[in-house]
């Protein structure tokens, strides 16, 4: 838990931490650009005397999914919901003032390995956390725990939330998790079919998909699954040194919607939170026509390992220009997860009789 006390530490926010208002509402952090003295953040978790999740006596409740929280924000807390001229979108973003507190899951970790008292999912947690940490050989600084934990605020089926730091050591935990699931490591398991449905029936309220093209997609995943029992999402994040874009450096404008059938030609950024995928061989299936998409982006996490290179998709989302001012260029890409309808799966194949 780290005090926010100045703007200029509030640029050092990024994917993965949660911060709390004085008002005791708690967002998580999206993205890894924001505009000064504010930061995109959705609210996560809010008093509520009805809620299920208590820390300190207080009870909170918990919010998940995107049209929900919009919801909320309208209806309770329309003072967050915030124009924003460069992502040229209505977004929530937090003032730097009103801001208690920023949780850091470095930190958090740090904290579960000096604590003597953790509770059953604090244990595992920092149990998994240790796994990746040896299996991928990458050091403690380079990792973290999120969600629930990290604020006080997990139950005893809450999941685990780490998160990796550093493209490096990013790919060395991707690769360890793989390795572990075709090895078939005893703790580390894929999805069930049960567990998949459930996944499913949980997912699919704000993201639209056919069952047969999610299980398709997310039977190959290695960034979530099973940890002894306990569900979990690895979240891969860029480290600051790797992060070269500023507040206004790109320009985004909304072009509309479209719906399209492209290639992969690039996924080695797939991983990460926001995850891109190069495409190319784009074609238009319905909506906003404009000369070259370029790629698919996503600010979610159930978008990452979507497809591989190769591969042929078909997604739905919002066009952007995206406009880099410092090189004067431009080009567009689709957006995925913003609505219901945006997806990205796999071309069904066609065979032959």
């Amino acid at each position: 838990m780290i005090l926010f006390e100045t703007a200029n530490r509030w640029m050092k926010a990024r994917e993965g931490d949660l911060i709390e208002s004085e008002a005791n509402l708690i967002f998580d952090v999206k993205g890894l650009v924001h505009p000064p003295n504010r930061v995109v953040a959705f609210i996560r978790y809010f008093p509520d005397e009805k809620g299920n999740r208590t820390r300190e006596g207080k009870h909170f409740g918990k919010v998940y999914s995107l049209p929900r929280r919009y919801a909320l924000l309208k209806e309770r807390f329309p003072g967050y919901l915030v124009y924003d001229p460069v992502f040229d979108e209505t977004l929530c973003e937090v003032p730097a003032e009103n801001v208690k507190e920023i949780y850091k899951p470095a930190d958090k970790l740090q904290e579960l390995r000096k604590s003597k008292n953790l509770d059953p999912v604090q244990d595992k947690a920092l149990r998994f956390a240790e796994l990746l940490k040896e299996s991928a050989g990458i050091k403690w600084n380079n990792l973290g725990i999120s969600g629930s934990i990290m604020v006080g605020l997990h139950t005893a089926e809450s999941d685990i939330d780490p998160v990796v730091y550093g493209s490096e050591n990013c790919r060395k935990v991707y690769s360890a998790l793989k390795s572990m699931f075709e090895n078939g490591n005893e703790s580390v398991k894929a999805y069930s079919k049960k567990d998949m449905k459930a996944l499913f029936d949980f997912r699919s309220k704000d993201t639209a998909i056919g069952f047969e093209d999610f299980v398709r997609m997310e039977s190959r995943k290695v960034m979530e699954g099973k940890f002894d029992a306990t569900d979990y999402f690895v979240r891969f994040v860029k480290d600051w040194n790797e992060i070269d874009e500023n507040y206004g450096d790109v320009q985004y404008k909304n072009v509309g919607n479209a719906r399209i059938e492209a290639t992969v030609i690039d996924d080695s950024e797939s991983t990460f939170t926001p995850c891109t995928y190069k495409v190319e061989n784009v074609k238009l299936l319905e909506g906003s026509k404009v000369d070259h998409i370029e790629e698919i982006a996503s600010f979610r996490g159930r978008f990452c390992e979507q497809a591989k290179e190769g591969e042929t998709v078909l997604a739905q989302g919002k066009v952007e220009c995206v406009t880099l001012r410092r090189k004067n260029s431009e080009h567009f890409r689709l957006l995925v997860g913003g609505r219901l309808t945006d997806h990205i799966v796999l071309k069904h194949r066609v065979h032959s009789s």
